[in-house]
Order: C-alpha cells, then sequence, then structure tokens
C-alpha cells in the first residue's frame, strides 16, 4: 500500500546514510528525492529516489538555498525533509524559521536542539535525566589540562561539537595512552576548535557499545524506538559504525534515552549511544545524535523498526505506518563491506563472527536495488585503471 502520494520526502544527503534511509521510505511507496553534491553517492544512484545534485551544504551553500532550488512543483508540495548529516542539521538551525514554513521538518527547534549538540551541556542534560557519563573535562586552552594531572590513561579526546573545519584537518576521536601526546594532540586541534571535551576512556571492545535509535512525535504519541550494539568500528575502538545488529536484552535503554530526550525537550529523529563498561557492566552515555537519522540507521528497518518513514508519516499528518518484521524473524548483521573488512582485519577477527547465525546484509548491495553497488565497483575499476596508466606513462 502507497501512502499519502501527494507528499514527497526529500533525503538530504547521498551517503550510506542516506542510502538507507531513501530505501526505507521506498519500502512504504514513499516518493523520494535525494540531495547531494556528488552525483556518485549511493543514495544519488538508488532506483528508489529521483537525484538532484547541489553544492556542499554548508559548505558551498546553505540548506535553504540547496533546497529552494528544487523544481517548484516539489517545492510547492512542502515536502517532507530529512537530514543525514550533521553539517545539514547545524546550517538547518540558521534558517529554521523560513525553512518549517516552506518544508515538512524532522527536527526539533534550534533552542531545543543546540544544548544536546554541545557535549558539555549534553553531560549537564544526561545526569539530571539520571543517566551515567564518564569523568569529562571541558577544555577551551592548554591551562585547563592542569586539571586532568591526577586522571587515569587512557583518554578519549573530542571537538565539543564539529565542524567543517574541524572534520577537515582531524578525525572523530582519539584515544591517547600518554599524557605527552595527549598535550601535543590537544595543542593542534585548539587551533582549529577551540572547545574541546577529554573523557576518561570507558573499558569495553566496540562490541560494548550500544545504540537506541528513534523518532519521536512533534505532538507526542507513540516513539519508533531500536536498540542495537556494534560488532566492527572502523578506525577501531574510535571510528564510525562498520557493522551491527539488534541488540539482545537490551531494552531498557530505550526508558533511558528516553529520559534524556524527555530531560531535553526534543522531539524528531533522534538516538543515543552507550558503552556497556566492561569492569561495572554499567551504560554509560557516549553521545546523542538529534535532528537526523545515524550512519547505522538502516539496521533498525531491517529489524521491522522502520524510523525515516514514521518520521515522514508524522511529518506529513498520516496514521503511523505499519511495517513487517523480517521475513524468516532471524537477526540481521548491517555491514559496510570495506570499512568492516579493514576493521576485522585490523582486529584480527573473522568476518564470519555474526553472532546466532544473523544474516548479514551490505549496506550497499540489493538484489531489488542494484545501483549503488554496481557503480560503486565501476567507479573502483576506473580509478585503479587512472591509477595504472598514470604509473605507466
Amino acid at each position: 500500500m502507497r501512502y499519502n502520494d501527494q507528499t514527497p520526502a526529500v533525503v538530504v544527503g547521498g551517503g550510506i546514510n542516506g542510502l538507507g534511509v531513501v530505501r526505507s521510505l521506498g519500502a512504504g511507496g514513499v516518493p523520494v528525492h535525494v540531495l547531494d553534491a556528488d552525483h556518485r553517492a549511493p543514495a544519488m544512484r538508488s532506483r528508489f529516489a529521483r537525484a538532484h545534485k547541489a553544492p556542499i551544504i554548508g559548505v558551498e551553500d546553505s540548506l535553504l538555498g540547496a533546497l529552494n532550488r528544487l523544481p517548484h512543483r516539489l517545492r510547492g508540495s512542502r515536502p517532507v525533509v530529512l537530514l543525514t548529516t550533521e553539517n545539514a542539521v547545524i546550517d538547518a538551525m540558521n534558517d529554521y524559521a523560513t525553512l518549517a514554513q516552506r518544508f515538512r521538518l524532522t527536527l526539533a527547534a534550534p533552542d531545543v536542539l543546540q544544548p544536546a549538540l554541545h557535549k558539555n551541556s549534553m553531560r549537564d542534560i544526561a545526569r539530571r535525566a539520571g543517566l551515567r557519563v564518564p569523568p569529562t573535562a571541558h577544555v577551551t586552552r592548554m591551562p585547563d589540562l592542569q586539571t586532568l594531572a591526577n586522571w587515569p590513561m587512557p583518554w578519549i579526546i573530542k571537538p565539543a561539537h564539529r565542524d567543517a573545519a574541524y572534520s577537515r584537518q582531524f578525525d572523530k576521536a582519539y584515544r591517547v595512552d600518554d599524557a605527552a601526546h595527549a598535550a601535543t594532540l590537544i595543542q593542534a586541534m585548539l587551533e582549529v576548535s577551540k572547545d574541546l571535551i577529554v573523557q576518561q576512556w570507558i573499558e569495553g571492545a566496540d562490541s560494548d557499545l550500544y545504540f537506541c535509535l528513534q523518532y519521536r512525535p512533534q505532538a507526542g504519541g507513540r516513539t519508533e524506538s531500536f536498540v542495537g550494539r556494534k560488532l566492527r568500528s572502523w578506525p577501531p575502538l574510535v571510528g564510525g559504525t562498520a557493522s551491527c545488529t539488534q541488540a539482545e536484552g537490551a531494552d531498557h535503554l530505550v526508558k533511558s534515552t528516553d529520559a534524556f530526550f524527555q530531560e531535553a525537550g526534543i522531539w524528531g529523529l533522534a538516538g543515543m549511544e552507550y558503552k556497556r563498561d566492561k569492569r561495572t557492566g554499567e551504560y554509560v552515555v557516549v553521545e546523542p545524535t538529534v535532528g537526523r537519522t545515524d550512519f547505522q540507521a538502516e539496521v533498525a528497518t531491517l529489524h521491522g523498526v522502520n524510523i525515516p518513514l514514521a518520521a515522514y508519516h508524522d511529518a506529513a499528518g498520516a496514521p503511523p505506518p505499519t511495517v513487517p518484521n523480517a521475513r524468516d524473524g532471524k537477526p540481521r548483521v548491517w555491514r559496510e563491506h570495506m570499512s568492516d573488512t579493514s576493521s576485522a582485519l585490523a582486529s584480527g577477527l573473522s568476518l564470519d563472527s555474526n553472532p546466532g547465525q544473523a544474516k548479514a546484509v551490505d549496506a550497499l548491495f540489493r538484489w531489488n536495488d542494484p545501483g549503488p553497488a554496481a557503480g560503486a565497483l565501476i567507479d573502483r575499476i576506473g580509478r585503479r585503471l587512472l591509477k595504472a596508466r598514470r604509473f605507466h606513462s
């Protein structure tokens, strides 16, 4: 059955994240459009969406500008907008009032989102909500390191909030085991971002990382939630999700996640990452995602919890969707092939170590949507041929 055919959806960001969102919406019969600066991005090649090339949002153009250049007929229908990148969320806050008038949004207003986006104020919200947070220091200048003199190693160092300038020069986060190395790294990072967070490391492997993905309706009602856990990250220990699956026996994390977002007053697309402390068994807050989908959001859809479709229905004013569970009832492992393979090799793990005989599902390749994987293969072959031609010339 097709729901609300008259209201299209616009997915901002054509990467792996956007591809999962496009396929999730396509499963509900939604007319989908996708925006990205790169015509070769995976979601731009999906049969479930119409691709629109746009400048890099937050760098070359604003989100409002990119959306305003969509065809008039599409804009005139006030499409539902789903964001997949942090830069797009930050940019959306600059023109939120105008965006909310012209489009149907799936994120809360800036005054609500901003505290949750900043890791220092996020920590205060988590504590008020009764969640455990790791010992954390806010570093804005080198003398602040004196307060960490007695902290045990290792530490994890990351920006209090990311922006394009930081992302161009540094990784998402750094795990350091030596105070001298930490000081050198922090000094370099402060030259780009004057707002850093240092936390004590939570003992555990990548498979001790859990997440709760949600869509929280603006006017209240049923919140869609899915609890999963990572299997591998790339780079290991500090990187993004390389593979993940559903989390058995961790349903209590829905209650913790609800408590955080209720305290923050946030509606819309959201998620929270936790790490299970290997020493105590406690689940410790890592960081929230607000205003956008998570990189691995499609893993929820694969288990029958279609969060992008729930967001679309709420924004479009349609009843909540009914989505069937996985056909055979078995758990799925969602994996991004290249990063998952790299992580397994670096960590000495087997790629066949899927929990509970779960079925592995590749983030790119699907029989009913072969374009993204085929395009990536053609691009890879082209790069190798070009490299060989340059070598022999």
